[in-house]
């Protein structure tokens, strides 16, 4: 049986641009403020906290709550399982370029 197409290995969770470069963004431990986020991805606050909320129900990132000063602040950060299954997108996205799909 030929290998599957590395398309396969895709996960749909990562398909909008937003919650793609969220991941991007917070790759290698880095943990960043909602603000400075939206900022980084150049996105609304509506489209950033629907990626977040996404992001956090398939258990890829997790949020906390907080102050600095009086005024209140969300952090985001990528669980484990998060970087691992962004990693294994990452690759396959490179197979597909590599062209690493059956051979004909």
């Amino acid at each position: 049986m030929a290998e599957p197409h590395p398309r396969m290995r895709l996960d749909d969770t990562f398909a909008g641009a937003i919650r793609f470069s969220m991941m991007a963004a917070l790759r290698d431990g880095v943990e960043m403020d909602f603000a400075t986020l939206a900022h980084v991805l150049q996105a609304n606050d509506s489209a950033v906290s629907k990626a977040i909320a996404a992001l956090s129900a398939a258990g890829y990132v997790v949020s906390r709550k907080g102050q600095v000063g009086t005024r209140p602040r969300t952090w985001v950060r990528v669980t484990a399982p998060g970087a691992r299954a962004f990693e294994a997108h990452v690759q396959a996205l490179r197979d597909i370029v590599a062209g690493g799909g059956p051979e004909i």
